[in-house]
């Protein structure tokens, strides 16, 4: 998913990844992306290799470019309006 040709391959560069959430952001607006930590199952880039890898992917976006206020949105604040809009929680 994160690779253009497709593979499955841990193998996969932090520049793919930093693509791919461009790629979102642009379709969606950054409004509608949210990094998740659920590794269960997939395969993982080695150079995340784990969720405090994480950090890794969000320093790769802070230098092409995302400011401050755009990464407190892909990391937490989307997922949280999201959540707390699905629990009825500040309406």
């Amino acid at each position: 998913m994160l690779r253009e040709d497709a593979r499955s391959d841990a193998d996969t560069p932090i520049e793919a990844m930093v693509r791919h959430v461009d790629y979102l952001v642009e379709r969606a607006g950054i409004d509608c992306v949210g990094l998740g930590s659920d590794f269960d199952g997939a395969t993982i880039p080695e150079e995340i290799s784990d969720a405090a890898g994480n950090q890794k992917l969000i320093a790769a976006l802070r230098n092409v470019g995302y400011a401050e206020a755009d990464l407190a949105k892909l990391c937490r604040e989307n997922w949280l309006r999201v959540l707390a809009s699905a629990w009825k929680e500040g309406n």
